[in-house]
């Protein structure tokens, strides 16, 4: 694990709010119709890569999804994700991890990440990512990043901005098909807009 990033995010969640981060959502609306989409079982194994504390696990649980896994490398992140759900925290199975450590057990019918892969900068770490994805998913991949309008840093760290063929190109060598790519500006809670572009894929 690269231990300064892990600490660039600790001291993140540990000296900023919400409403002091570009990438909170008050309600994750984009995620939760693109994994509408798939329509799901409420069984599935659906896990949010990145995810830190943000409102996606919310209501999954609140739709009755009962098999949600979160990954952040982030120890504060993940603990302010459970003080705010309470008891019903522990439905979830918390992960504190480097996605590129993560040695996942078992497969993921839904596999979430909005705003993660896009900082693996290096041909090496987004070949590794890629690498896991393929292994651990046995269904389908929702993948938001930055686009090719969107910011190059988040945060004060360096990120890869995709279009639409790029992202295709990276998932489609790994065994995934395309099922679609979408732009979608995100408003932060500083007023500013934030163009993503988020990619669907099916493992072939």
């Amino acid at each position: 694990m690269n231990v300064s990033i892990k600490q660039h995010w600790e001291t993140i969640y540990q000296t900023k709010q919400p409403n002091e981060v570009s990438w909170t959502e008050e309600k994750p609306s984009v995620s939760l119709d693109l994994i509408h989409s798939f329509n799901p079982s409420k069984s599935a194994k659906i896990i949010d890569i990145g995810g830190g504390d943000s409102k996606l696990v919310d209501y999954l649980l609140a739709e009755g999804y009962t098999d949600i896994s979160v990954l952040d490398i982030s120890e504060a992140a993940i603990e302010r994700a459970k003080k705010r759900l309470g008891k019903k925290s522990n439905q979830i199975t918390w992960i504190v991890q480097d996605v590129l450590d993560f040695k996942p057990k078992e497969q993921y019918t839904i596999w979430h990440d909005r705003a993660a892969f896009h900082f693996q900068t290096e041909e090496k770490t987004i070949n590794s990512y890629l690498n896991l994805v393929s292994k651990a998913v046995s269904g389908n991949v929702i993948v938001g990043t930055f686009s090719t309008d969107g910011p190059t840093k988040c945060s004060g760290l360096d990120v890869k901005q995709y279009d639409e063929t790029g992202m295709k190109n990276r998932f489609e060598s790994k065994a995934f098909k395309n099922i679609l790519c979408k732009r979608e500006n995100h408003l932060t809670p500083m007023g500013t807009s934030q163009n993503f572009v988020f990619c669907l894929f099916k493992k072939v």
